[in-house]
């Protein structure tokens, strides 16, 4: 079995790109953010019961699902189980 390892430049490229891609993300949160407290104030102003509704927060609920995509393609598994989950539930087995 062949072992393949990184060049500096590769590792410095990779982390780059995942940098990006992480920015990426918080910028598209803080969009979400501003955009749609801009909306549900502006409804509220217009009339202060239409926040009775659902109409105002469908941008939010909808985009929120995109949001959560976004989130999950830029830290995958290690958003929900962590980096060293795996690791941690191999030692447990090879150790019964």
């Amino acid at each position: 079995m062949e072992t393949y390892t990184l060049t500096s430049d590769e590792k410095l490229a990779n982390a780059q790109k995942r940098v990006k891609c992480i920015k990426g993300f918080y910028t598209h949160a803080t969009v979400y953010l501003f955009v749609n407290l801009f909306i549900i104030a502006s409804c509220y102003i217009d009339s202060p019961f239409s926040l009775q509704t659902s109409d105002p927060f469908m941008t939010a609920f909808f985009w929120g699902i995109g949001l959560a995509a976004h989130g999950f393609s830029v830290f995958g598994r290690d958003f929900i189980f962590g980096r060293e989950w795996e690791q941690n539930q191999i030692e447990k087995i090879l150790n019964k």
